[in-house]
């Protein structure tokens, strides 16, 4: 008989390779045809609820690695929750309306003037479609677990009427309103924009500092003086209405040269105003205070029929210009503002694509706003007006669409108004939970800041506003025709709005003191996106009945405190009086190896697919979890091979373990806790505490500490420490011996509670693990978080292990010194003597443990210190001794000893692994033993 036939070798058929892109795809028909994700919410059906609510990605092209970096982040949550006890539904979303889907069909060649509106939007729900099923493909082959045969769409007619009818109680409640304000409008999208679909970037502008005469100085000035004030858009000239000071500065009346005019500027910006305009010997005549100025009147620069007004503000500041700025109330948010309280016109001269119209001057009419910059500046000149012309660096609004700027534009739009409930919205926000906490403020300074929300739209595909108009061109929005309409789209679709004349839309019968002659008219506006996704809570978590409003909790990428967080926080406080959402979570963006943003221009984006393809899906949630997704993430294939290598050295731990229990059953051979060695006593404590400190990262959401204690587990206290010893135990002793049942005891709940706590992380390998145990769930997915258990002395159990790792690891130092002076090669050839003192004696004898296997040594002697001599290492209460273990090789358990040939039917083994095989093989005495 081969000696190597008596040696208890781990035997798996666990591969060492996962060979994830092709086994991957298998595992995830296996589970779709086993409606696993099915059989975990009727396992969990009665148990208390966790919701979380998706944040619906927009329906356009395959996702990128930020969509995988939110789902597999949701997926993490959705299926360690359902493994902790709770019943856990995941409904993923789409968005699917809006301009983007509009101009991709343009793209394709579809020729919007040949078909009808209802046609056109045919096309763009097929094409939506299409979208929605590429990224559901997407995310299924990523593993995310999730309710993909029945999602929330937002053109699906349940969650349109839905919609509707969050706005039909936000009119109820007297918060939707008509007006004509300056909004941000995208010439380029030809239509008005909220502020979620805008993004900063910086530009270079034409500035102008110019003067306007005043013509009622109202006892306070002369009408020889001139206010001088300064803009960045020239082109918003022809709207002037008036100019606006601040009522707390004060202002100088001066003059310079030999100029005879006299000006007004700001005395704080008096100095660095003259040096800019290259004035000098400038006198100051008099200062009066900016509310002295109130009301004066001043001649428009160009249009002698024009008459401006001085207004008090309180967004003016001292950081540019001169303390005075010119107010076109059609054209900005604070000059409408200030401009209202005044009286003024809302004047905004300026068509749809951004084209001058003939009310701005016949110099103007048909003329780009851009170029229009230059004509006023000209204009300026001529009538002697401009004092400075120069160039200025600010950041600027663009479409976050289209990459082109906008302008701000005056234009009748349907608004919400956030400024009636907005202590309400506030005082809501203080009822969530942000993580980072920083959230919180964000969100209620950008609430606090904000306008009231521009919700009409100028396009056709999306929600239509469900507003009448009676002869009068009065507005008719009651509950009775908001409901009906309801109705209406929840059984046909919304295109019944675009296919139906208005009468075919109304209740029968309905009448309306507006409309005598029974003649009305339909609203072509459709609502604003982010009030589709916005009414997510109602279309979805308010309607289906295994779902719950509030959500327990939202994750997005931080983008989302200016869209989909505000939009939805504000409907829910409209509808509702609270946050839809009790938790909020934001993540960072992924940017490239070098910090850039991706983008197919630069050639650096690196898409889930072709990782998936080359590494397996495995490899991208293993990324996730480590990834401190609170700030941006940078993300290289070097980053996925370094995962790939963090990943074998999970697959293979898993495998060592697998393979060393392979002949162990769990419902015969598991050795209770008192009866355990003293070193799996330690080990299965210590794997008690891992899996309570997993689970409590898992509750936080803190995915990168998992990443860290898994890692550090298994490269720490399992392949460095017990795994190293456990080949001495689990290969060389007998069989069916305590001592090795006693380990394999401990291994088998190890990988069980690897393979359960790392489910939601990489659940196709832990699936594949699960075949080779004996649990009694069908899928690892269907098992429950191990438990964390609690044994009488644990505490006293690791102060002493801790204690002998201390020791352990100055004997290791005089190891590698050994080592490293040629002494001995591996640990087996060492003799190691340990001198310590009678405390740390006691300590080590109170393990109660075979000190000298969990060393890996060949020999131990413990020793007073008191008998070291100065060769030894110090290590304070401790001294180490390196020495060649003397004796011979057994070739079974490979260590040196000084009894080899004691058995005399084995002469070439040490006696105690001749005593094993005695046991376990006695046909050897006959047969004989070779190497």
């Amino acid at each position: 008989m081969r000696i190597k036939k008596t040696l208890n070798m781990g035997r798996t058929k666990f591969p060492m390779r996962g060979n994830l892109p092709v086994k991957e795809v298998e595992r995830q028909k296996v589970w779709e045809e086993n409606k696993v994700y099915e059989k975990r919410q009727k396992l969990n059906e009665g148990k208390p609820s966790f919701v979380l609510h998706d944040g619906p990605p927009y329906a356009n092209g395959n996702i990128h690695m930020g969509h995988a970096m939110n789902k597999i982040s949701k997926d993490f949550i959705v299926r360690s929750k359902s493994m902790m006890g709770f019943r856990a539904p995941f409904v993923p979303g789409w968005d699917t309306h809006g301009l983007p889907i509009e101009q991709q069909l343009k793209k394709e060649g579809v020729d919007r003037k040949t078909l009808s509106v209802a046609e056109f939007r045919e096309k763009c729900r097929e094409y939506a479609l299409k979208q929605v099923n590429k990224q559901r493909e997407d995310f299924k082959r990523l593993g995310i677990s999730a309710e993909w045969d029945n999602p929330y769409l937002t053109l699906n007619p349940e969650f349109e009427a839905q919609e509707i009818r969050v706005f039909g109680k936000m009119v109820e409640k007297g918060l939707i309103y008509k007006g004509r304000k300056p909004v941000y409008w995208s010439w380029s999208s030809e239509s008005a924009l909220a502020e979620a679909e805008v993004e900063y970037h910086d530009v270079t502008s034409p500035s102008a500092f110019y003067g306007e005469k005043v013509i009622d100085g109202n006892g306070v000035l002369d009408n020889d003086t001139y206010m001088v004030v300064w803009t960045t858009t020239p082109w918003t000239i022809p709207g002037s209405e008036g100019i606006t000071i601040s009522a707390n500065f004060e202002y100088s009346v001066v003059q310079h040269d030999d100029d005879p005019r006299k000006f007004v500027i700001a005395s704080e910006l008096l100095n660095q105003d003259a040096e800019l305009f290259g004035w000098s010997d400038v006198k100051t005549l008099k200062t009066v205070k900016g509310s002295e100025l109130e009301n004066i009147k001043a001649q428009h620069p160009f249009d002698e029929n024009r008459e401006l007004v001085v207004m008090l503000g309180d967004f003016v500041t001292l950081d540019a210009g001169t303390g005075l700025v010119h107010t076109a109330p059609g054209f900005g948010e604070d000059d409408y503002k200030v401009g209202l309280k005044y009286g003024l016109d809302v004047f905004a001269p300026v068509d749809a694509k951004g084209y001058l119209t003939k009310e701005a001057g016949e110099d103007f009419e048909g003329v780009f706003y851009e170029d229009a910059n230059q004509i006023s500046l000209d204009k300026l000149k001529a009538s002697n007006a401009l004092i400075k012309q120069m160039d200025y660096e600010h950041s600027y609004p663009f479409d976050w669409r289209t990459k082109k700027p906008i302008i701000f534009r005056a234009t009748p739009q349907w608004f919400a108004s956030v400024d009636k409930i907005r202590t309400d919205i506030l005082n809501a926000i203080d009822d969530v939970e942000f993580m980072p906490e920083w959230g919180q403020k964000r969100l209620h300074n950008m609430i606090r800041d904000r306008g009231d929300w521009v919700i009409s739209r100028q396009r056709v595909w999306g929600v239509p506003l469900p507003i009448f108009y009676g002869e009068d061109d009065e507005a008719i929005m009651t509950p009775e025709t908001i409901e009906h309409v309801a109705k209406l789209i929840e059984k046909h679709g919304s295109n019944i709005w675009f296919e139906k004349d208005a009468k075919d839309l109304l209740p029968e019968g309905f009448t309306s003191e507006h409309s005598p002659n029974g003649k009305f008219r339909k609203e072509t506006d459709i609502m604003d996106v982010w009030f589709d996704s916005g009414s997510s809570h109602q279309g979805v978590l308010a309607t289906r009945d295994y779902l719950t409003y509030p959500s327990d909790l939202v994750l997005e990428g931080s983008d989302q405190y200016r869209g989909w967080f505000n939009s939805s926080l504000i409907t829910s406080v409209a509808v509702d009086n609270q946050a839809p959402y009790k938790h909020v979570i934001s993540q960072g963006f992924t940017l490239d190896g070098k910090g850039h943003k991706m983008s197919k221009s630069l050639g650096n984006v690196i898409v889930p697919n072709d990782v998936i393809k080359q590494m397996g899906a495995e490899i991208i949630r293993l990324w996730v979890l480590s990834a401190d997704t609170s700030a941006d993430v940078r993300v290289s294939m070097g980053s996925f091979q370094q995962m790939s290598e963090s990943y074998r050295k999970i697959r293979n731990t898993l495998r060592f373990l697998l393979s060393n229990v392979t002949d162990f059953d769990p419902k015969q051979n598991t050795v209770p806790f008192d009866e355990l060695e003293s070193i799996d006593q330690y080990m299965e404590i210590k794997a008690n505490q891992f899996t309570k400190e997993i689970l409590d990262d898992y509750a936080k959401y803190n995915f990168n500490d998992i990443y860290k204690k898994v890692i550090k587990f298994i490269t720490t206290d399992l392949s460095a420490f017990y795994l190293d010893i456990a080949k001495d135990v689990i290969y060389i002793e007998e069989a069916d011996g305590h001592k090795r049942r006693s380990m394999q005891t401990v291994l088998y709940d190890i990988v069980v509670r690897l393979a359960k706590l790392l489910t939601p992380v990489i659940p196709h390998t832990t699936e594949e693990v699960w075949e080779y145990l004996h649990e009694d769930e069908e899928f690892a997915q269907l098992s429950e978080m191990p438990a964390v258990n609690y044994y009488d002395g644990q505490n006293a159990i690791l102060e002493n292990w801790e204690r002998f790792m201390k020791v352990r690891s100055n004997v290791y130092k005089s190891l590698e010194i050994a080592r490293d002076n040629k002494l001995i090669g591996k640990s087996f050839e060492a003799h190691v003597k340990l001198y310590v003192t009678d405390g740390v004696h006691a300590e080590l004898s109170n393990l109660n443990a075979d000190i000298r296997q969990a060393m890996i040594v060949s020999k131990l002697d413990i020793l007073p210190i008191s008998e070291a001599d100065e060769s030894a290492d110090d290590y304070d209460e401790v001294k180490v001794k390196i020495e060649k273990a003397e004796g011979e090789v057994c070739p079974r358990c490979r260590m040196i000893k000084t009894d080899i040939g004691e058995d005399n039917d084995f002469p070439m083994l040490c006696a105690h692994c001749a005593e094993i095989i005695r046991h376990d093989y006695p046909e050897a005495i006959e047969e004989g033993l070779e190497e």
